[in-house]
Protein backbone atom coordinates (compact mmCIF):
# COMPACT_ATOMS: atom_id res chain seq x y z
CA UNK A 1 0.00 0.00 0.00
CA UNK A 2 1.42 3.48 -0.93
CA UNK A 3 2.00 5.91 2.04
CA UNK A 4 -0.79 8.39 2.10
CA UNK A 5 -3.32 6.19 0.49
CA UNK A 6 -4.59 5.12 3.92
CA UNK A 7 -7.79 6.98 3.40
CA UNK A 8 -8.96 5.02 0.59
CA UNK A 9 -9.60 1.94 2.34
CA UNK A 10 -11.08 0.43 5.95
CA UNK A 11 -10.69 -2.50 8.11
CA UNK A 12 -13.70 -4.34 8.81
CA UNK A 13 -13.14 -7.38 11.65
CA UNK A 14 -15.00 -9.90 13.20
CA UNK A 15 -15.28 -13.15 15.19
CA UNK A 16 -16.52 -16.83 14.59
CA UNK A 17 -16.58 -18.84 17.41
CA UNK A 18 -17.49 -17.04 20.30
CA UNK A 19 -20.02 -18.96 21.85
CA UNK A 20 -19.07 -22.12 20.72
CA UNK A 21 -18.63 -25.45 23.12
CA UNK A 22 -15.70 -26.92 20.83
CA UNK A 23 -12.77 -25.52 18.71
CA UNK A 24 -11.71 -22.13 18.68
CA UNK A 25 -12.41 -18.50 17.90
CA UNK A 26 -11.53 -17.16 14.92
CA UNK A 27 -10.59 -13.38 13.73
CA UNK A 28 -10.50 -12.35 10.67
CA UNK A 29 -9.39 -8.71 9.84
CA UNK A 30 -9.95 -7.91 5.93
CA UNK A 31 -8.65 -4.95 4.46
CA UNK A 32 -10.82 -3.41 1.29
CA UNK A 33 -11.62 -0.41 -0.38
CA UNK A 34 -13.82 2.29 1.49
CA UNK A 35 -15.51 3.05 -2.21
CA UNK A 36 -17.80 -0.41 -1.88
CA UNK A 37 -18.35 -0.66 -5.54
CA UNK A 38 -14.24 -1.37 -5.99
CA UNK A 39 -14.93 -4.85 -4.72
CA UNK A 40 -18.27 -5.86 -4.35
CA UNK A 41 -19.42 -5.47 -7.79
CA UNK A 42 -23.09 -4.28 -8.57
CA UNK A 43 -23.07 -7.53 -10.90
CA UNK A 44 -22.29 -9.88 -8.36
CA UNK A 45 -24.50 -8.37 -5.99
CA UNK A 46 -27.63 -9.35 -8.15
CA UNK A 47 -26.03 -13.13 -8.28
CA UNK A 48 -24.81 -14.00 -5.20
CA UNK A 49 -27.89 -11.62 -3.20
CA UNK A 50 -27.23 -9.00 -0.30
CA UNK A 51 -23.17 -9.36 1.98
CA UNK A 52 -24.86 -9.85 5.35
CA UNK A 53 -23.89 -11.20 8.42
CA UNK A 54 -22.56 -14.26 7.87
CA UNK A 55 -24.76 -16.29 10.67
CA UNK A 56 -27.46 -15.34 8.42
CA UNK A 57 -26.71 -16.71 4.99
CA UNK A 58 -26.59 -20.44 4.01
CA UNK A 59 -23.44 -22.33 3.85
CA UNK A 60 -23.62 -22.08 -0.04
CA UNK A 61 -24.19 -18.10 -0.28
CA UNK A 62 -20.91 -18.13 1.73
CA UNK A 63 -18.65 -20.31 -0.20
CA UNK A 64 -19.68 -17.84 -3.07
CA UNK A 65 -18.93 -14.75 -1.33
CA UNK A 66 -15.93 -16.17 -0.29
CA UNK A 67 -14.91 -17.15 -3.73
CA UNK A 68 -15.84 -13.94 -4.89
CA UNK A 69 -13.42 -12.46 -2.21
CA UNK A 70 -10.57 -14.75 -3.17
CA UNK A 71 -10.89 -13.59 -7.32
CA UNK A 72 -11.17 -9.78 -6.44
CA UNK A 73 -7.72 -9.26 -7.93
CA UNK A 74 -6.49 -8.21 -4.41
CA UNK A 75 -9.47 -5.91 -3.67
CA UNK A 76 -10.25 -7.63 -0.53
CA UNK A 77 -7.15 -8.55 1.55
CA UNK A 78 -7.18 -10.32 4.89
CA UNK A 79 -5.83 -11.97 7.63
CA UNK A 80 -6.97 -14.13 9.91
CA UNK A 81 -5.81 -15.33 13.65
CA UNK A 82 -7.66 -17.84 16.06
CA UNK A 83 -7.02 -18.79 19.44
CA UNK A 84 -7.19 -22.30 20.90
CA UNK A 85 -9.70 -23.56 23.73
CA UNK A 86 -6.68 -24.04 25.90
CA UNK A 87 -6.31 -20.52 25.49
CA UNK A 88 -9.86 -19.50 25.82
CA UNK A 89 -9.11 -21.01 29.07
CA UNK A 90 -6.72 -19.74 29.98
CA UNK A 91 -8.07 -15.88 29.18
CA UNK A 92 -11.40 -15.86 28.99
CA UNK A 93 -13.45 -15.66 25.13
CA UNK A 94 -13.75 -12.11 25.29
CA UNK A 95 -9.74 -11.33 25.94
CA UNK A 96 -8.99 -14.56 23.71
CA UNK A 97 -11.26 -12.76 21.02
CA UNK A 98 -9.51 -9.34 21.48
CA UNK A 99 -5.96 -11.20 21.28
CA UNK A 100 -6.61 -12.27 18.18
CA UNK A 101 -8.49 -9.38 16.70
CA UNK A 102 -5.03 -7.60 17.44
CA UNK A 103 -2.94 -9.98 15.56
CA UNK A 104 -5.13 -10.62 12.55
CA UNK A 105 -4.93 -6.81 12.32
CA UNK A 106 -0.90 -6.65 13.04
CA UNK A 107 -0.58 -9.49 10.55
CA UNK A 108 -2.56 -7.78 7.54
CA UNK A 109 -0.44 -4.20 8.39
CA UNK A 110 2.84 -6.43 7.85
CA UNK A 111 2.08 -8.26 5.09
CA UNK A 112 0.93 -5.52 3.20
CA UNK A 113 2.99 -2.74 4.50
CA UNK A 114 0.84 -0.39 6.73
CA UNK A 115 0.42 1.58 9.90
CA UNK A 116 -2.45 0.26 11.40
CA UNK A 117 -2.41 3.54 14.08
CA UNK A 118 -3.98 5.34 10.94
CA UNK A 119 -6.76 3.16 9.42
CA UNK A 120 -10.06 3.32 9.74
CA UNK A 121 -10.92 0.37 11.41
CA UNK A 122 -14.52 -1.22 12.34
CA UNK A 123 -15.22 -3.71 15.03
CA UNK A 124 -17.99 -5.88 15.36
CA UNK A 125 -19.94 -5.07 18.55
CA UNK A 126 -17.81 -6.65 21.51
CA UNK A 127 -14.83 -7.10 20.02
CA UNK A 128 -11.41 -4.69 20.55
CA UNK A 129 -7.88 -4.26 19.62
CA UNK A 130 -6.38 -6.27 22.37
CA UNK A 131 -8.95 -4.64 24.63
CA UNK A 132 -10.59 -1.22 24.85
CA UNK A 133 -7.74 0.68 27.14
CA UNK A 134 -5.41 -0.63 24.01
CA UNK A 135 -7.64 0.55 21.20
CA UNK A 136 -8.54 3.61 22.72
CA UNK A 137 -4.80 4.25 23.09
CA UNK A 138 -2.99 2.73 19.94
CA UNK A 139 -5.93 3.25 17.39
CA UNK A 140 -7.69 6.51 17.70
CA UNK A 141 -9.46 5.45 13.91
CA UNK A 142 -10.88 2.53 15.11
CA UNK A 143 -14.44 1.82 16.54
CA UNK A 144 -16.16 -0.67 17.91
CA UNK A 145 -19.66 -1.04 16.09
CA UNK A 146 -23.00 -2.79 17.31
CA UNK A 147 -24.61 -5.43 15.29
CA UNK A 148 -21.65 -3.88 12.75
CA UNK A 149 -21.86 -7.12 10.84
CA UNK A 150 -25.41 -6.10 9.53
CA UNK A 151 -24.80 -2.53 8.84
CA UNK A 152 -20.81 -2.27 7.67
CA UNK A 153 -20.12 -4.15 4.32
CA UNK A 154 -16.07 -4.78 5.16
CA UNK A 155 -17.42 -5.61 8.68
CA UNK A 156 -19.30 -8.85 6.71
CA UNK A 157 -16.59 -9.41 4.61
CA UNK A 158 -14.55 -10.21 7.69
CA UNK A 159 -17.89 -11.98 9.33
CA UNK A 160 -17.88 -14.42 5.57
CA UNK A 161 -14.32 -15.08 5.60
CA UNK A 162 -14.31 -16.08 9.17
CA UNK A 163 -16.99 -17.84 9.25
CA UNK A 164 -15.73 -20.00 6.26
CA UNK A 165 -12.08 -20.59 7.49
CA UNK A 166 -13.77 -21.90 10.55
CA UNK A 167 -16.17 -24.21 9.69
CA UNK A 168 -13.50 -25.27 7.48
CA UNK A 169 -11.47 -26.14 10.64
CA UNK A 170 -14.06 -27.92 12.70
CA UNK A 171 -14.57 -29.98 9.44
CA UNK A 172 -10.79 -31.34 9.77
CA UNK A 173 -10.67 -31.56 13.27
CA UNK A 174 -14.07 -33.96 12.85
CA UNK A 175 -11.66 -36.16 11.11
CA UNK A 176 -9.52 -36.34 14.72
CA UNK A 177 -12.14 -36.68 16.70
CA UNK A 178 -15.03 -38.93 15.08
CA UNK A 179 -18.21 -39.04 17.11
CA UNK A 180 -18.94 -35.63 17.63
CA UNK A 181 -19.78 -34.65 14.71
CA UNK A 182 -18.34 -31.11 14.66
CA UNK A 183 -18.55 -31.07 10.62
CA UNK A 184 -22.46 -30.56 11.04
CA UNK A 185 -22.64 -28.80 14.16
CA UNK A 186 -19.23 -26.91 14.27
CA UNK A 187 -18.80 -27.12 17.66
CA UNK A 188 -21.65 -25.08 18.79
CA UNK A 189 -24.43 -26.50 21.55
CA UNK A 190 -26.73 -28.32 19.42
CA UNK A 191 -29.07 -31.57 20.80
CA UNK A 192 -26.40 -33.67 18.63
CA UNK A 193 -23.70 -32.08 20.40
CA UNK A 194 -24.51 -32.42 23.77
CA UNK A 195 -25.62 -36.44 22.82
CA UNK A 196 -22.42 -37.05 21.70
CA UNK A 197 -20.82 -35.56 24.98
CA UNK A 198 -23.09 -37.47 27.45
CA UNK A 199 -21.82 -40.57 25.50
CA UNK A 200 -17.95 -40.21 25.03
CA UNK A 201 -17.46 -37.25 27.39
CA UNK A 202 -15.46 -34.47 26.32
CA UNK A 203 -12.73 -34.39 23.84
CA UNK A 204 -9.49 -31.75 23.80
CA UNK A 205 -11.19 -29.70 21.41
CA UNK A 206 -13.69 -28.72 24.00
CA UNK A 207 -14.03 -25.48 26.19
CA UNK A 208 -14.29 -27.41 29.51
CA UNK A 209 -15.10 -24.17 30.99
CA UNK A 210 -17.99 -23.55 28.55
CA UNK A 211 -19.39 -27.59 29.35
CA UNK A 212 -20.39 -25.69 32.95
CA UNK A 213 -23.07 -23.56 31.43
CA UNK A 214 -26.17 -24.01 29.71
CA UNK A 215 -25.25 -24.96 26.03
CA UNK A 216 -25.96 -22.38 23.46
CA UNK A 217 -26.76 -23.59 20.08
CA UNK A 218 -26.00 -20.08 17.84
CA UNK A 219 -22.79 -17.54 18.61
Amino acid sequence: MKRGTESAYVIGIDEVGRGALAGPVVVVAALVPARRAAWLGARVVRNLGPLRDSKKMTSARREAWAGHFRRSGGAVRFAAARVSPRGIERMNISNAANRAAYRAVMALAKRYGFDPAGMRIRLDGGLFLGGRALQERSFPYARTVVKGDETIPAVAAASVIAKVARDGFMERLAKRHPGYAFEVHKGYGTAAHRAALGKWGPCEAHRLTFLRRKPMING
